[in-house]
């Protein structure tokens, strides 16, 4: 920058100093509800112009966060600016009143002013004052005036005004003239103010004396300091034409729409002269002072003095176009006369309203109350009158409105609940539509998504779930999968599985399934049993990760179903001193002669359950026959003296499993001439109406059972302890047993977990084998007792060996078949029996069987302990 631009920089930052010291500082006005400021032009960047959070009360610690600043159409240069530390508005960049207010007049910087958290929105307005910037300026350096001669005293000789953009005072405000000796100069003013100078003829002019005059003519303002600007004037002195062009009227007024083509005529101007000749023909023209926008908008005629458009009009940016056209004759010392045209545009619809949303808070939450603000949206249209009025809407099918703020200023808030699982997100389609005719409107579309909140509950995809699982299956299989949906997104719809505490048969349910958390895949965790639990139900939860999470629940019925994984046991007969069973049969017996009846029971259900009998194995198939299903033993015929006294008879029975199970015994049929009075091995007892109600035949066995085992496990603690007290266990070579005997082999626990204890008799047969007895129940659980007797013992004596443990299999295998020639076993406690697919005739046989079991083996005991030369040892394991 060269010397004289610091030169002028350095002067006006004075004269800004000086106005602001004489003006004072800047204080709100409050106008319309509205703050306004004066600031004047030309401030450096940073200068002062108002404390606005003292000004409108905010809390100066918050504006940064609550985003206070400054809303502005897109484009718009941004002359000041607010800072969010003090809340002091500043200036931003230099203003010119000048290039800003073209028209004149007052001149205001509208501001929209905005905060956030909650949301407001202020109105200020700034006056931008005007300060003496400007010097006077005169169209030409140097005005030539041809002045005839015969001009008389008093005449009057207009000159071009000098222009000074500044206004008010600051604006021209008188002329002077260097002084000589034949003019004088007269100010004078105009309709609108502006002052133009006229030179008056004082003295008569003798052209054949002074030929020409110069003269020096200087324009003042009235700004502080004061501004001028000087022109020379260079009169020559002519012969006279005396008279000039004369307007029909020194002031003219034209209307003419904004929308008017290039070529429209504006005005015909119309001056005479009463000369003739050359002094007569008038040409038109613009004035020296005409300023540039208007000479790029008209252009005049010279010969016709037709005033016509050449530019496009704009009546958002000037209202109003003042022309100063002159008429001159052609003559020698023609004197050029004035005119001032006023062209007023009429406003014409032609802008569209501009749509601008100033602040945008989206996404909404869906359980957002109605009347929460959306969206600030500012309307404008530079048009006037009814085409700057806009009306602004939006569409009907959505759950939101605008509200009117302001002027031009709406805000977008919601109507009613929203509900992001419905609608996830709006499309609101804004229309702002001015009142001109035709009216013109803007679309505009605010997309507004719905964040999720947690307010949807899972919920199953069934009410309840009935699952099926076969009995022994493998622990750790999947038995079924349970599925549930929540409608919310996100970490609210994220879905975690649980099963609810609880019992099943008193045990943790934790402990027979488990649930995958994230599929809801369901689990056996251990191998079920149908004939220990057939049905069970728990609860299954789904809960949401939400905040707070929400959950539901559903019922898993577990069904089980049944295999045939339990044979047949049979349990009458009974086996006689521990072989087989048998039975005698009068020779007298005739055809279908009832021999007996074979009963067992199946632990399993339904077909499973279902049991057949036949003859395996006989002596003479011919004489014995076996009804299928009752299990009746009946004759064919009559006994022959040929037949044999002794039957051997192998049953079987089978259940109607897939693969079938079964179970066999041998049975002894002897022939005699006559029946004892003894019971036989299909002896049965007689059985109450009512197994469940209490007669008094069975309390009595239930007593004297209890009361026999005491008493013999009452003299097997005392022979032990005297035993104890003579020997030890280490003396002994009778060969009855081994130092350390383990139970008896059929001894071992049964698939459903409950303690059995098997009762095996064998004759003595005059050998060193050792003769084994199982005592059930003679002990705590656990125990296992075994009497060893040998035939060459001549004492009785007990000695108690290691404890062992007897083997453990926890696989039903076929050890529960029973073949040919082996020891018939029963267990002391058998699986309540299946008896749906049993005859009537058949259920009573097999209930009764059950409780005889008890003093058959008893009496097997009492037979085999007989007080003979026998040597007795007994052990028991832990």
């Amino acid at each position: 920058m060269g010397a004289g631009g610091g030169s002028r920089l350095g002067q006006l930052f004075l004269r800004s100093l000086l106005f602001l010291l004489l003006a004072g500082p800047p204080a709100p006005r409050p106008a319309g509800g509205q703050l306004r400021y004066a600031v004047p032009e030309e401030l450096e960047h940073g200068a002062f112009v108002a404390n606005l959070g003292e000004d409108l009360g905010l809390d100066l610690s918050t504006l940064s966060a609550r985003r206070f600043r400054i809303v502005s159409r897109a484009g718009a240069r941004q002359h000041l600016e607010v800072n969010l530390e003090n809340g002091i508005l500043f200036v931003n960049e230099r203003i010119d009143r000048e290039e800003m207010c073209e028209a004149g007049g007052t001149c205001l910087l509208h501001l929209q002013l905005l905060v956030e958290s909650p949301l407001e929105l202020y109105r200020v307005e700034v006056e931008v004052l005007d300060i003496n910037d400007h010097a006077p300026t005169f169209p030409w350096q140097e005005y030539v005036l041809e002045v005839a001669e015969s001009a008389v005293l008093g005449a009057r000789f207009p000159l071009e005004s000098a222009q000074d953009p500044d206004v008010g005072t600051n604006s021209v405000r008188t002329y002077r003239l260097s002084p000589n000796g034949f003019f004088s100069l007269e100010v004078q003013t105009r309709s609108d103010t502006s002052k133009f100078a006229e030179l008056v003829l004082e003295r008569t002019l003798d052209r054949e004396q002074q030929r020409t005059h110069r003269l020096l003519l200087t324009a003042f303002d009235g700004g502080v300091p004061e501004r001028s600007g000087t022109a020379h004037i260079l009169i020559t002195v002519l012969d006279a034409n005396d008279n000039v062009p004369v307007f029909d009227q020194p002031s003219y007024g034209v209307s003419l729409p904004e929308d008017a083509p290039a070529g429209t005529l504006v005005i015909q101007l119309n001056a005479t002269d009463l000369d003739e000749g050359p002094n007569g023909e008038i040409e038109y023209s613009f004035s020296g002072h005409a300023p540039l926008r208007v000479r790029e908008l008209f252009h005049i005629e010279p010969q016709s003095g037709q005033v016509l458009l050449k530019g496009p009009l704009d009546y958002e940016r000037t209202s109003l176009h003042e022309l100063y056209v002159q008429a001159k004759d052609r003559g020698p010392s023609a004197v050029a006369v004035h005119c001032r045209v006023l062209v007023h545009l009429l406003d014409v619809n032609d802008n569209a309203p501009e749509v601008t949303l100033t602040s945008v808070s989206t996404p909404v939450l869906e359980d957002a109350p109605p009347g929460t603000v959306i969206a600030v949206i500012s309307v404008l249209d530079r048009d006037s009158g009814d085409n700057g009025r806009v009306s602004c809407e939006v569409s009907p099918d959505v759950p939101f409105e605008l509200r009117s703020s302001f002027r031009n200023y709406y805000t977008l808030v919601t109507t009613q609940a929203l509900d992001r699982e419905v609608v996830p997100e709006y499309n609101i389609s804004i229309t702002a539509r001015d009142m001109g005719s035709p009216a013109l409107l803007t679309r505009s579309t605010l997309t507004v998504p719905v964040s999720d909140v947690n307010d949807n509950a899972p919920h199953f995809l069934q009410p309840s779930y009935s699952v099926y699982v076969m009995e022994n299956n493998a622990p750790g299989a999947s038995i079924c999968s349970v599925s549930a949906l929540d409608p919310d997104c996100q970490q609210n719809a994220y879905l975690s599985y649980s099963i609810a505490d609880g019992h099943i048969h008193g045990m943790p349910v934790g402990t027979y399934v488990s649930i995958n958390s994230d599929s809801g895949h369901m689990y056996a965790l251990r191998s079920l049993d149908y004939e220990q639990i057939r049905s069970f139900q728990i609860q299954v939860q789904a809960q949401d990760a939400g905040f707070p999470p929400l959950s539901a629940n559903v019922t898993v019925h577990i069904f089980v179903l049944d295999q045939n994984d339990n044979a047949p046991v049979i349990v009458s007969p009974m086996p006689r001193n521990g072989s087989v069973a048998t039975e005698l049969v009068p020779r007298s017996a005739r055809p279908g002669y009832l021999v007996g009846t074979v009963s067992a029971v199946d632990a399993d259900a339904g077909l499973n359950s279902r049991l057949s009998y036949q003859l395996l194995q006989a002596t003479d198939f011919t004489l014995f026959s076996m009804a299928p299903d009752t299990g009746e033993l009946r004759t064919l015929r009559s006994f022959l003296e040929q037949d044999a006294t002794r039957q051997q008879l192998v049953v079987q029975v089978r259940d109607g499993g897939q693969p079938a199970l079964s179970a066999t015994m041998s049975l002894l049929l002897s022939v005699v001439e006559t029946m004892p009075q003894t019971f036989s091995d299909f002896s049965e007892f007689s059985l109450p109406a009512e197994p469940s109600s209490s007669s008094p035949l069975t309390l009595y066995l239930l007593v004297s059972l209890g009361s026999i085992s005491f008493t013999f496990l009452l003299a097997i603690l005392i022979l032990t302890a005297i035993r104890c007290r003579g020997e030890r266990c280490s003396h002994g070579g009778d060969g009855c047993l081994p130092p350390c005997c383990r139970c008896c082999p059929g001894s071992r626990p049964s698939s459903d977990g409950l303690k059995t204890s098997n009762l095996t008799a064998q004759p003595p047969a005059g050998t060193t084998a050792a003769t084994c007895l199982d005592m059930p129940g003679g002990g705590p659980p656990g125990y296992c007792y075994k009497v060893c007797l040998g035939p060459e013992s001549a004492q009785s004596d007990f000695m108690f060996l290691k404890p062992c443990s007897p083997p453990r299999n926890n696989e039903k295998d076929s050890g529960k078949r029973s073949q040919p020639g082996q020891h018939l076993q029963v267990s002391k406690q058998i699986k309540q029996p299946n008896t749906d697919w049993l005859t009537p005739s058949m259920q009573r046989p097999a209930l009764k069987s059950l409780f005889s079991l008890a003093p058959r083996a008893w009496r097997t005991w009492a037979k085999s302990i007989k007080p003979s030369r026998r040597s007795m040892r007994g052990c028991a394991h832990w």
